[in-house]
């Protein structure tokens, strides 16, 4: 009888807790749909990891990190250019700190960087004209 008095016991705490932190049943299905969507991600994310622990030297790793913190759009673009190449076959040995740098240059000149344009308009009636009659 103690047994399972006790197990009664741990299953209404279970509910309890689950009830706090899920905000009760209605709630608790929303949760375990981001939780999974979570999950996934966080999948993805250990996965592209580890195919980039692979193929990358722990020097290109670090520049690669040390880019990320800069400007994290280059550093996916270059991962998804790594990962793509490790998948298809084209890499043959990890890739070196040497080799990171021209994949990056030639990211860099793929990238058409942004230009600012001033189209100043022309027969403009500027009141400093009138101080030059002075």
């Amino acid at each position: 009888m103690a047994d399972a008095e006790l197990e009664q016991i741990r299953k209404a705490r279970l509910e309890q807790l689950k009830a706090q932190s899920g905000g009760g049943a209605g709630s608790s299905a929303a949760g375990q749909g981001a939780s999974q969507a979570e999950q996934q991600k966080q999948q993805e994310a250990e996965a592209r990891q580890s195919i980039l622990n692979q193929i990358l030297h722990p020097e290109a790793a670090d520049r690669l990190g040390r880019i990320r913190l800069v400007k994290e759009e280059r550093a996916t673009d270059v991962e998804n250019r790594l990962i793509m190449l490790a998948r298809t076959g084209q890499l043959r040995q990890k890739v070196t700190e040497a080799q990171l740098k021209e994949l990056l240059n030639a990211v860099a000149d793929n990238k058409e960087e942004e230009k600012i344009v001033v189209n100043r308009r022309k027969n403009w009636d500027d009141e400093d004209d009138d101080l030059l009659d002075l």
